[in-house]
């Protein structure tokens, strides 16, 4: 890092600079608090450490820092109910970066909830500690000068599974570059929060993140939202230029206009754009990150998407799985929702029983993350017991069911006969279990199996008859 690059973080809100940016080092270990000390030290910055919380208040008392650097798993207090404490204290705001050798995704959101700017995992990469520290110093910098709280930088996508696990690295990988990036995913599938965290990972997560809906864009108007126009000497930026050096993110680039498809195409072969009216042309600077629904490049051409945007758009490619494909995140992803809406509605707190969870693990989820949020929306809405059971949940999903079609189907036509017959078996088997409490024997009964075969049809599954007979 240059003495040229460290006055980003190093400027107050006033007319002159500061002194250089004053950081906390907040950790139990001895021989990490001095090395992130020494090699912070020789970046410029000036650092203060602590071995415990008691340090911390009192460092964080003596002198406002510009930045802490906070481990989680510490003997006495725990960074996380430390970054509470500060957090309900309105403490003075400034960037935390949570550090951890045994990171969980739960404990990244969690620390993210609370305000966290960002979350670096032990052993430490030294490239990206020093990125980070600059980026949480900018946007403390930024913040002073706004007099805002700005929207925490890490917006972790929940999910342990392989599949959502295999997801986030494949987005930190291609976070650093600026080529252009479609995400592929079914409706309500999560590709905007996708597309969100690509940004929020990489160098321009500091610039703007500018949505454009694609279906909103009207073939009159198009080119003027996007490209902004000239009215006599008054220029009027679109949406490119309001991305600045950020993200652009085409949600759903299938229904982008024919005249806004033809500007783009031009936008993005050059590298240029000119408002309309206007004779001036102005630098491209965004990046573009779009969305598509699967099979977008078979359809293609004709009177749809145009071919050369297409090739503009999928340089990279990241294919966004359905719910169903990572159902076992499902309780994941229900605790977070409840949290999320408890936390910014008010509503009393309820949790999903074990038989609700398991029920939910195998509903198809037709509409995928977006059919879940609406679902715990509605539950908290509604009231009750501080637990949500069984029952409640079937009433739900018959009552916003598709008329006619049984809970158990999966569009089934659409997999291959395995994946079908093991989709169909596990939603006839856990509907089973719970009409028998769980009890095997029953089961074994009602289904007309031999109670050994069962058991391994069971286990195959991922079925857990236990839980179900224990709730």
């Amino acid at each position: 890092m240059s003495a040229d690059s460290r006055p980003r973080g190093s400027e107050g809100a006033g007319t002159g600079p500061r002194s250089a940016p004053h950081i906390l080092v907040v950790d139990d270990e001895a021989d990490i608090r001095g090395l992130l000390k020494e090699i912070l030290s020789e970046e410029g910055y000036e650092v203060d450490v602590a071995a415990n919380a008691a340090q911390a208040r009192a460092s964080r008392a003596r002198q406002t820092p510009d930045l802490v650097l906070l481990d989680i798993w510490m003997p006495d207090v725990d960074g996380i109910t430390l970054l509470r404490e500060w957090s309900a204290a309105g403490a003075d705001g400034c960037p935390v970066v949570m550090m951890s050798g045994h990171g969980t995704v739960e404990t990244a959101v969690e620390a993210t909830r609370l305000g966290a700017f960002d979350f670096v995992e032990k052993p430490l990469s030294l490239a990206k500690l020093l990125r980070t520290v600059e980026r949480a110093l900018e946007a403390g910098r930024r913040r002073r000068q706004s007099g805002k709280l700005l929207v925490p930088a890490l917006a972790v996508p929940a999910g342990k599974s392989r599949l959502m696990q295999q997801l986030r690295t494949e987005l930190q990988q291609i976070a650093a570059h600026s080529s252009s990036v479609l995400l592929i995913g079914e409706p309500g599938s999560g590709r905007e929060p996708f597309a969100r965290y690509l940004h929020e990972r990489g160098p321009r997560a500091g610039s703007p993140f500018v949505t454009v809906i694609a279906s909103s864009l009207r073939e009159a108007d198009a080119e003027s939202r996007l490209f902004g126009r000239m009215e006599g000497a008054t220029r009027h930026p679109g949406l490119v230029e309001s991305a600045a050096n950020g993200t652009l993110f085409l949600q759903g680039i299938e229904d982008l206009p024919a005249g806004a498809q033809r500007a783009l195409v031009g936008a993005l072969e050059s590298g240029r754009f000119t408002p309309v009216g206007g004779s001036e042309p102005l630098e491209l600077r965004a990046r573009i990150v779009s969305s598509a629904q699967p099979g977008v490049e078979s359809r293609a051409g004709a009177d749809g998407l145009r071919r050369d945007l297409l090739a503009h758009l999928n340089t990279l490619i990241v294919r966004v799985p359905p719910l169903r494909e990572y159902a076992e995140d499902v309780p994941e992803l229900l605790r977070q929702q409840v949290d999320r809406i408890v936390d910014t509605e008010g509503l009393p707190f309820r949790r999903f029983s074990v038989a609700a969870q398991n029920r939910l693990r195998n509903y198809p989820w037709p509409d995928n993350v977006r059919e879940l949020k609406n679902l715990a929306h509605r539950l908290l809405i509604q009231g009750g017991g501080e637990e949500i059971g069984l029952e409640e949940v079937e009433r739900e999903l018959t009552v916003h069911a598709p008329p006619g079609e049984p809970l158990v189907k999966q569009d089934l036509l659409a997999l291959p006969l395995r994946e079908a017959r093991e989709q169909f078996e596990r939603a006839y088997l856990q509907q089973q279990l719970l009409l028998c409490n769980g009890k095997v024997g029953q089961l074994a009964k009602r289904v007309g199996m031999e109670r050994t075969h069962l058991y391994r049809k069971l286990r195959s599954l991922g079925l857990d008859f236990r839980s179900i007979g224990e709730d």
